[in-house]
């Protein structure tokens, strides 16, 4: 090889040796009713499961999670208190009201209510109403408020939200995908674990005018072990939907799905996806951060190879029927032309299933190869001609 040629080089790394497995040639498929649909690993923030899990869909009143975060990022900073008392508006009460028809916390028109006890007519009897209330209140119109949910929702890196509202109820345009949904719930309790709390909560007696409206909605709490949240969803456009999240064994999982034609399908398909996210889908640890994944070759060093290094722990996340059919490639183009400092970036990390590339991850140089002499460089390009000279 010329001194100056430089080639696409891949290392394969089999994850199959790590996991002492051998190869399959066929992988089965985890499916599910469900239109669009998420498994979160809580811990890593990694995709256990999606089915067009990124394609921005009417999310209902699963939009109330926003809505709630916005709250208790103003509760955490002290620009709201759960005593403040806000007053509801006409408007909150025509919309969102008893006689509205929709999901409702029964409010009257200038009724003054405790911030409390609104997010609980949010979260338990996902109360338009509640909501609306909230948003006018803290922003000055309902209109303000979703403005400032979009705009703080793309600062959290949820990039496929454009909310019109602070309910969920219909309006073109207004969407979110399941997957920044369930990056969202993620957010929501690692940020707000005390008021997270308020989604577990299973009933919530405020609604005089229909007694049986007290309890939430949610089909996990008290079915599914270790479930604590976090919201349903629905309209005639997105279907049934649910955003949910459990515990187990000091492991949590988030499911987020949407599109299903019954709550009793939502009921089910909830209690499948959970059971499946802690049953049929795992975690991998492959490398610690700064671990060794292989060596880089270098041109004109005075080593002829440099150990290449991960800048951060790499995980892989599998459905277990699967794992055979995970691997991984170290990447680069090679050889390396010196001098090399550690902490170059040197190639990438290549993890696939089934050929199909799941993740990359950035590679370093984890050492330092100085750069030959005149003398050497010399001797390294005679070398080259007379091997070349050699081949046709």
């Amino acid at each position: 090889m010329l001194q100056n040629e430089r080639t696409p080089m891949r290392a394969l790394i089999s994850i199959l040796i790590l996991l002492g497995l051998a190869p399959m040639t066929q992988a089965a498929e985890f499916e599910t009713p469900a239109t669009h649909a998420v498994i979160l690993d809580y811990d890593t923030g990694l995709v256990l499961f999606g089915h067009d899990a990124d394609t921005p869909i009417p999310p209902a009143s699963m939009t109330k999670i926003m809505t709630l975060y916005m709250v208790f990022e103003r509760l955490q900073s002290g620009a709201l208190s759960l005593d403040d008392e806000f007053t509801v508006s006409a408007d909150a009460w025509r919309r969102g009201g008893f006689s509205s028809g929709s999901s409702t916390m029964c409010l009257r028109p200038k009724e003054r209510v405790r911030v409390e006890d609104l997010i609980r007519g949010v979260i338990v009897l996902s109360g338009n109403d509640a909501a609306i209330t909230l948003a006018e209140n803290i922003a000055g119109s309902e209109a303000a408020f979703a403005r400032q949910m979009t705009e703080r929702a793309h600062e959290l890196g949820l990039n496929t939200v454009q909310f019109h509202n602070a309910t969920g109820w219909p309006d073109p345009g207004h969407e979110i995908s399941v997957h920044d949904l369930a990056k969202l719930t993620r957010i929501i309790i690692h940020d707000f674990p005390e008021d997270y709390a308020y989604f577990s909560e299973r009933e919530f007696d405020w609604c005089k005018a229909a007694p049986s409206n007290r309890y939430n909605r949610n089909p996990l709490l008290g079915v599914v072990p270790g479930a604590d949240g976090l919201k349903t969803g629905h309209t005639k456009e997105s279907g049934f939907g649910l955003a949910g999240s459990a515990v187990r064994d000091g492991k949590r999982r988030i499911i987020v799905f949407t599109g299903m034609k019954s709550s009793r399908g939502r009921a089910s398909e909830g209690e499948r996806l959970m059971r499946a996210a802690f049953g049929e889908f795992d975690i991998k640890t492959l490398y610690e951060k700064g671990a060794v994944v292989g060596e880089a070759k270098v041109a004109l060093g005075k080593a002829l190879t440099v150990p290449v290094i991960t800048d951060q722990q790499i995980n892989v996340a599998y459905f277990r029927p699967n794992r055979r059919s995970i691997t991984t490639a170290f990447v680069y183009d090679g050889p390396v032309q010196a001098p090399v400092q550690t902490g170059d970036p040197i190639g990438k990390l290549v993890v696939e299933e089934k050929g199909v590339v799941k993740a990359t991850y950035p590679l370093l140089a984890g050492a330092s190869v100085e750069k030959k002499g005149l003398f050497g460089q010399a001797i390294d390009g005679l070398v080259g001609l007379i091997r070349g000279a050699g081949t046709e």
